[in-house]
């Protein structure tokens, strides 16, 4: 029981360490730091990445950041920047070389060949007084007091840092280009807010067969149309294919329960008129929308004013849109 005590206060401890951390990185947000976004933002290049270590596994994380919020970005390993990798910095770039002493061997060798090739440099370290702070054309300052773990070593408060500043750095340069919903959108097209602003009804519909009867079809033809096409219903249409209501399984089960001569009704007797409908061009967050209003699991897709499919609950779901 003691030994769960401890392991408990030492994970809060780390926590608070980290969250402590963090917020001292408030004091070092000066001028320094918007001049930083303020080159960022002229550039015609991209931003360069680069990092070893525990450093470099940030550096991956802010470059994936960056560039789904707009910024060009890449990661180039510090450790194969000397063997080939150096040749994809441009003039017009500029390069963020992220170290927390900022004095190590490798980045002493890196620095001098990163400001040959014309790029801006910027520091994101852990000292401002090291030779890559004291290189660099700006600093980005992710100073720590101490790490999080009882020996000080472990990078923790210091990677946290690091990404923290990179994540402050990415939401400044998106803010300063009025980076939108639908421009997020745009990067990530498969999620979910993608799928929201981009997929459409007709993307959907499709993808099922359309259950379909005529006014005049019998009680057996609706029951072989709406269980051989799956979606527990059927429109009714005109002979020019235009909707006059509809047959769900419900309607069915009502209408057998309900009447004994079932067998001689038609589909015109048993249909709901004026069903819910949606067009095939609207957004299938719209079909959503109608569903949950409505609280049906199916809408009819139209257009121009002909059927021309189903949006099913399940449809949604499978897309991800719920």
């Amino acid at each position: 029981m003691n030994l769960l005590k401890n392991i408990k206060k030492i994970a809060i401890d780390t926590l608070l360490n980290e969250a402590e951390a963090v917020k001292n990185l408030t004091n070092y947000i000066d001028e320094n730091f918007e001049q930083c976004i303020e080159e960022i933002l002229k550039i015609s290049g991209r931003v360069v990445v680069t990092g070893i270590g525990k450093s470099a596994n940030i550096g991956q994380k802010i470059v994936s950041t960056l560039n789904s919020t707009g910024t060009p970005a890449l990661f180039m390993h510090a450790a194969d920047a000397i063997h080939g990798d150096l040749g994809m910095i441009q003039e017009q770039d500029i390069v963020i070389a992220i170290s927390k002493s900022g004095n190590t061997p490798e980045i002493k060798v890196l620095v001098p060949l990163l400001k040959r090739t014309g790029a801006k440099l910027v520091g994101l370290v852990g000292n401002i007084d090291s030779y890559l702070a004291e290189s660099s054309d700006f600093i980005l300052n992710a100073t720590v007091e101490k790490e999080a773990d009882p020996n000080n070593l472990a990078p923790t408060s210091s990677t946290t840092a690091t990404l923290a500043i990179g994540d402050a750095l990415a939401v400044c340069l998106l803010s300063a280009r009025n980076f939108s919903s639908e421009d997020f959108a745009k990067y990530h097209p498969g999620g979910a807010l993608g799928k929201q602003l981009y997929l459409k009804v007709s993307d959907i519909y499709p993808n099922h067969e359309l259950p379909v009867v005529s006014a005049n079809s019998t009680i057996q033809e609706i029951i072989v149309e709406i269980s051989s096409k799956r979606l527990g219903a059927t429109a009714v249409v005109d002979d020019n294919q235009e909707l006059l209501g509809v047959i769900t399984d419900g309607d069915l089960r009502r209408m057998l329960s309900q009447n004994s001569d079932f067998l001689n009704k038609k589909a015109l007797d048993i249909m709901s008129p004026n069903p819910k409908t949606i067009n095939a061009e609207a957004y299938a967050v719209e079909a959503l929308s109608t569903l949950r209003e409505y609280n049906i699991t199916q809408v009819i897709v139209t257009k121009d004013k002909k059927v021309v499919g189903f949006v099913h609950l399940h449809d949604l779901l499978k897309e991800g849109i719920i």
